[in-house]
């Protein structure tokens, strides 16, 4: 058990008494744990903005007394990397430093809309005003070993060759290979979730999925048995998603995977000039045989444990987390009941219609209302289909440009969008999509799901009718205002093509005047954003 740093708080002040502070002496690791000296204190005092500037600093507040600087520095893993830790015990208050604002502000909006616990207590999370944790530098032996411990799961892609934590932490594992059932499988979970997960612990080699007793299962090999022994510590019995699709890890007898295809089902990330095959992972019979041994040897079904937690009790949505933090996945059913409305703000008012707010938010969930306000122009409501949907909007959203303004999107406080009293003309600033023939996730388990990507500069269109020619598409977008800079149909399948614009923004805004645009042959253009380059 890891004992943790002691930090005094005097009663009836806010004076910190001195403490320590721990830096890793290995250079992978340049985590460490801190307590604060005695000059610090005045600078922690009353922090209580609860929407500051973004910090990579992050200030945690209402902690049960006796949690743990484990239990903390657990919150921001799967989001990156943990360099500082500022305990203020007396005060049941801490400071975290992530490696990077980016993770900071991931971490930010993701537990807004799902309020972290800890001893099922909830606790508060907000930017500080702090852009670093400034403390002194004395080592303290118990605080190292509590960093160890976290490190150990958290040094992502750092083989831990012949550190101490490999030592204490890791024993040596195995095989590289990892086979993973998923049991309570509500949500469709895909080969690039699993991806974006077991990558966290290592470079990830190659993955076969296949569905064996209804059971959706999957053989993932990585370079070094060192990382499996990691990912297995950290994930299993952890659900991907809250309460659901929760992970079971065991070692394959395999120790190596022979991928035939690279596609939705099997990938070879060493080989990428492997054929896409139909879809099929081509099982050559040794392995089949191997799996038939191993289902029998583990003896499944193995009993669902709701919420099971790994060794350092990392919160069950920290996969989840991990995968949003990627912006790979929604997380159905996390959030569901969340909030479901937006307001966004800094919109460019001479622009901005309901349609083009309903196109670009559509890509992330179904738009049902739209709300301009009337006497603010350059700020609307949205409200999703589920919360969900509008924490995926919110992520992916936030701080892109539209119509050449850097807009805003933040949950709000309402809970549904008001439409005008029978009668009343609003000058069209309301609109109702509730029953829009556009929404891309009516559908539930639709495919639409697993293609949810970032706006990014190259866009998926499909739906192309045979008579439309690549230059007919290069000048539609080019009319859109922006540069094409290259073009590639889809090899197997003309209906499909990737077109790429010069910039993020020229991409949104081809996005929302062309998704849905008329080709004719009754064939309307969809367009969302891809995770390729051409």
């Amino acid at each position: 058990i890891v004992t943790e740093v002691a930090v005094g708080v005097k009663r009836g002040s806010d004076e910190l008494l001195s403490g320590s502070v721990l830096s890793s002496p290995n250079s992978n690791m340049s985590s460490m744990v801190v307590t604060a000296n005695g000059n610090d204190s005045k600078k922690f005092k009353g922090e209580d903005k609860m929407d500051g500037a973004p910090s990579r600093v992050l200030h945690i507040r209402k902690l049960p007394g006796e949690v743990t600087e484990t239990e903390v520095i657990a919150l921001g893993l799967p989001f990156g990397k943990v360099t500082n830790i500022l305990m203020l015990k007396g005060k049941n208050q801490a400071f975290l430093e992530l490696a990077t604002e980016e993770a900071a502000i991931t971490m930010v909006n993701y537990y807004s809309a799902v309020t972290p616990h800890l001893r099922n207590q909830p606790i508060y999370i907000q930017y500080s005003n702090h852009k670093e944790l400034k403390t002194d530098n004395t080592l303290n032996q118990r605080a190292q070993a509590v960093l160890q411990a976290v490190t150990a799961v958290q040094t992502a892609n750092t083989p831990l060759s012949g550190t101490t934590v490999s030592e204490s932490a890791v024993t040596p594992a195995q095989s590289p290979v990892l086979r993973i059932i998923i049991d309570n499988m509500y949500y469709p979970v895909t080969l690039d979730v699993l991806h974006q997960i077991f990558s966290k612990f290592g470079a990830v080699l190659k993955i076969i999925t296949f569905t064996k007793n209804n059971q959706f299962q999957a053989l993932l090999q990585y370079g070094d048995p060192v990382n499996a022994q990691q990912a297995k510590l950290a994930l299993d019995g952890q659900n991907i998603y809250n309460a659901c699709c929760t992970l079971r890890i065991d070692f394959s007898k395999l120790v190596n995977l022979n991928v035939k295809y690279n596609n939705d089902k099997s990938r070879d990330y060493t080989r990428p000039d492997l054929p896409s095959g139909d879809g099929q992972p081509a099982l050559d019979p040794a392995i089949a045989a191997a799996f038939a041994k191993e289902t029998s040897l583990l003896g499944l079904p193995v009993a669902a444990v709701p919420g099971a937690l790994s060794p350092l009790a990392i919160p069950n949505a920290a996969a989840a987390a991990a995968a949003a933090a990627a912006g790979r996945v929604g997380m159905p059913g996390v959030s569901a009941g969340g909030n479901t409305v937006l307001l966004v703000s800094n919109l460019n008012e001479e622009m901005v219609t309901p349609q083009s707010l309903f196109t670009l938010f559509g890509v992330y969930g179904d738009v049902q209302r739209v709300k301009i306000l009337y006497n603010k122009k350059d700020s609307a409501l949205i409200q999703m289909a589920d919360g969900n949907q509008s924490q995926l909007a919110m992520n992916h959203l936030n701080g892109q440009k539209m119509y050449g303004k850097i807009i805003r999107v933040t949950l709000s406080k309402h809970q549904t969008v008001q439409l005008p009293r029978e009668g009343l003309d609003d000058q069209g600033l309301t609109k109702d999509f509730g029953n829009s023939p556009l929404h891309r996730f009516k559908k539930p388990g639709s495919k639409n799901f697993q293609n949810i990507f970032p706006p990014s500069a190259t866009l998926h269109l499909s739906n192309i009718p045979p008579s439309v020619a690549e230059e007919d598409l290069r000048t539609l977008f080019a009319n859109t205002g922006g540069t094409v800079k290259a073009f590639k149909f889809f090899q197997r399948d003309h209906k499909m093509a990737l077109l790429q614009m010069a910039t993020v923004e020229e991409a949104i805004q081809a996005l929302i005047d062309l998704h849905n645009y008329n080709l004719g042959e009754n064939h309307h253009l969809r367009v969302s954003f891809s995770k390729s380059t051409i």
